[in-house]
């Protein structure tokens, strides 16, 4: 794939450039930077992408990493690099975007049921192109049938879940109309269990999609080598383990595997169940100064909800530039609450001073990537030398 050259200046976020452009490598400190500021810590991404890699090699399944996660074309083009079978996207937009930098195959994990995005997959499959698509209803075989010759698969899903048919009968109906549509091509068949919480409904739940696997094969419905899809960052491990049986070609789609965090997925991470397999390990920070200290127990950070994902977790304070240089544990400083522009440190008996720099954990990276438009890539020694884009 294509990775286009990045220019950053006084529009990005977090660099400080008011005249002239960043010379690399740069000193994190160095004045080419103000705050706050999101990083990539470059070793341990690199080291995330060989795991998840080497993971999905030993156990016969195709990588197809959410892009979704960070839109980012440079760290898309190292998991292609390191054996990624595809890419996988959540919108139409996001397939253009990969389309245009030469992604040659795209997973897109939804469903697509407008006239133009239809007609314009349709024209680019016809042009070469390989990318796939779900449907969980008549009517999105339907549309997709009226927009040309198009590769779906059928998504089957879970109760309270997203999207996905809840029944194996209604599986094999939209699948038949699949099947029977001139120009419509049944690839396989996906599902997601990322929204379960336990591991008795994950394992039930994908029991019963290799069941309808099974039921589709039993109707002749499924092509010679027909793909299953499925896996979140939670639970891919027992993905692996309780599709076994299937013979087709197995694709899993984690996506926040490239960076990891400190909050969400370090509590839920697969390699918690099995060791052995990993680790992943956190590679976002946040860099932001202590901007007041107003009252004992309380300091504001300038970073806020504009800046650091806050869904799923707030940020974790995980250590302290002193404005000399010098660092410190965060020992009993934990964030409160985030308001657009300004973060809440309780901080205890310790004291925090106006000018101080925090380096903050972040967790849920799907939602971190999305507020910068350009991302300071650091090697071990905090220098800068790299930088990321994201086209969100």
């Amino acid at each position: 794939m294509d990775v286009p050259e990045v220019t950053v200046d006084w529009r990005s976020k977090g660099f400080w450039l008011p005249e002239g452009k960043l010379d690399l490598p740069a000193g994190l400190f160095g004045g080419q930077f103000t705050w706050p500021l999101l990083v990539l810590r470059r070793e341990a991404a690199e080291a995330n992408i060989a795991t998840m890699a080497a993971y999905c090699r030993r156990h016969g399944w195709e990588f197809s990493p959410h892009a979704k996660t960070t839109m980012a074309p440079g760290l898309l083009a190292s998991q292609l690099a390191a054996g990624a079978w595809g890419l996988t996207v959540a919108t139409a937009n996001q397939a253009l975007v990969l389309r245009r930098l030469g992604v040659p195959r795209v997973l897109i994990a939804n469903q697509v049921l407008d006239p133009t995005t239809l007609r314009w997959l349709a024209q680019e499959t016809a042009a070469g192109w390989e990318v796939f698509f779900q449907v969980d209803s008549v009517a999105g075989a339907r549309a997709a049938a009226a927009a040309g010759r198009l590769r779906v698969l059928v998504e089957l899903g879970h109760e309270h879940g997203r999207t996905g048919i809840r029944s194996l009968d209604a599986l094999e109906e939209v699948a038949r109309v699949v099947a029977d549509a001139p120009g419509l091509e049944l690839a396989g068949l996906t599902a997601y269990e990322g929204q379960l919480q336990a591991q008795r409904e994950v394992d039930d739940f994908l029991d019963q999609v290799v069941a309808g696997f099974r039921r589709l094969e039993n109707a002749g419905l499924l092509p010679e080598r027909p793909m299953l899809s499925a896996g979140g960052s939670a639970w891919f491990d027992r993905v692996v383990e309780r599709v076994k049986p299937v013979d087709a070609t197995l694709v899993l789609r984690s996506g926040a595997s490239v960076t990891h965090d400190d909050g969400f997925y370090r509590e839920r991470t697969p390699f918690l169940r099995v060791p052995q397999e990993g680790p992943l390990a956190a590679a976002l920070d946040i860099w932001a100064q202590v901007i007041s200290a107003p009252e004992p127990g309380l300091a504001l950070a300038g970073m806020g909800k504009r800046d650091a994902p806050f869904d799923e977790g707030l940020p974790v304070p995980m250590e302290i530039r002193r404005a000399d240089g010098t660092y410190a544990a965060t020992t009993g400083i934990e964030v409160t609450k985030l308001n657009d522009h300004h973060t809440y440190l309780s901080t205890g008996e310790f004291t925090l001073e106006p000018g101080d720099l925090v380096r903050f954990g972040i967790s849920h990276p799907c939602t971190a990537f999305d507020k910068w438009r350009h991302i300071p890539v650091v090697d071990d020694d905090r220098r800068v030398v790299d930088v990321l884009a994201t086209y969100f």
